[in-house]
């Protein structure tokens, strides 16, 4: 039976969405926001040579078609990005109502989102009382720091010290739906952490908050660094998705990333975590010794985590050229009846005001035994085509394309 090997390249977005006017970075609509073809400009200017220098270099996706599904996304053509597709492409939009993390992920396994999120607006005094109040409660403390949006590394060098004082837990939160709690792993204690985040969820996803999330860091002051020990407690999905449809049928399936967490568990079957490059090991490995008939749904977040929110036009551009190189020996070892295919959940504009993520068209690339234009596609297109490939009878919301 053949495999299928879904690549989420989180935030990766190629423009061109057509309901990008409304959403926001502040007060600024995302209308002409644009991932890859901004960053593809700033190498070409000279605008992201920290770390590199020259075109952008992408030839493995670029062969697949990704500058061709830049060019067919917004019209425009992306500098160094001109190779003559091999594989097949296009590009995909979104309909669910946001540009987050879970709306993206549900939607390319087959499941749009039928609500609207709850989001914390407020930048400072951010969480209502009630919910600072059930945070106490389970922390065992009398207050929170934080109560604002803020960047996670920033309110850790910022609060860290006083966190560590207090014993008081620093949450936070964002123009996403997310609900985070940074907390010191030996003073505050992991576990302890990850029982009030887990504690917590249940409240949170009760007011369609999307994710609690803890945020543990190491160090003494001044020298604070996040963990690897990032836990999300995400929202269950509201209905089957791919990883579902592959369980039910008997297949296995291996999550690499952060989709354990995304999908609350649900069809996770085999969980890989860690940093992108460990990522990069553990596919590669997947391609080596899945078993016949498997799903393998991974996503690489440092695109978005390092680099999208920090608006660091060289690092995203440095690490897109980091996997691309790292591709192409994955992409070698895929047998003939292998299907792989990538895509992202967004987009995360590093050249774009404010530091959320962008509502863009996203691209979709992939080798297998499939080739050529797919056009504009919808998000559970994805899904729908990886299942096919694979014989499953579910196919969700899409239609698939191959």
């Amino acid at each position: 039976m053949p495999r299928a090997f879904l690549v989420v390249m989180d935030s990766v977005g190629c423009g061109g969405a057509p309901d990008a006017g409304a959403f926001f970075n502040g007060d600024l609509p995302d209308t002409g926001s644009n991932t890859l073809g901004h960053i593809a400009a700033a190498c070409a200017e000279g605008r992201a040579d920290e770390g590199r220098s020259g075109l952008l270099k992408m030839p493995n996706l670029d062969a697949l078609g990704l500058g061709a599904a830049i060019r067919l996304s917004t019209g425009a053509r992306a500098e160094g990005l001109d190779a003559l597709p091999e594989g097949l492409w296009g590009v995909a939009e979104e309909v669910s109502p946001g540009k987050d993390t879970p709306s993206g992920h549900w939607e390319l396994a087959g499941l749009p989102v039928p609500w609207d999120w709850h989001y914390f607006t407020e930048t400072s005094g951010s969480f209502p009382a009630e919910v600072i109040a059930k945070v106490c409660e389970i922390a065992g403390t009398d207050g929170i720091l934080g109560n604002e949006h803020a960047s996670g590394t920033e309110i850790i060098a910022r609060l860290g010290e006083r966190h560590e004082e207090t014993g008081w837990p620093i949450c936070y939160t964002s123009a996403d739906s997310v609900f985070q709690i940074a907390a010191h792993e030996e003073s505050f204690g992991l576990d302890r952490l990850l029982r009030l985040c887990e504690a917590l969820a249940p409240h949170l996803h009760a007011m369609k908050v999307g994710r609690v999330i803890a945020r543990p860091f190491t160090g003494p002051p001044g020298l604070y660094e996040r963990t690897g020990n990032r836990r999300d407690y995400a929202i269950e999905p509201p209905g089957t998705t791919l990883l579902d449809w592959a369980t039910s049928a008997g297949r296995t399936t291996y999550t690499i990333g952060k989709i354990r967490d995304i999908f609350a568990g649900r069809g996770a079957g085999h969980v890989l975590k860690g940093p992108d490059r460990d990522l990069m090991s553990y596919l590669s490995q997947c391609v080596e010794t899945a078993e016949d008939g498997s799903l393998t749904f991974a996503n690489f977040v440092e695109f978005d985590s390092l680099y999208g929110h920090r608006r660091d036009v060289s690092g995203y551009a440095r690490h897109l050229e980091w996997f691309d190189a790292q591709i192409g020996s994955v992409l070698n070892a895929l047998r003939p009846d292998d299907l792989m295919l990538f895509t992202a959940d967004h987009g995360n504009d590093p050249t774009w005001p404010g530091t959320d993520h962008t509502r863009e068209r996203v691209p979709v690339l992939a080798k297998g035994p499939y080739s050529g234009q797919v056009g504009v596609r919808g998000f559970a297109d994805i899904g729908a085509s990886v299942a096919a490939h694979l014989g499953l009878p579910d196919r969700g919301a899409g239609e698939s394309f191959l």
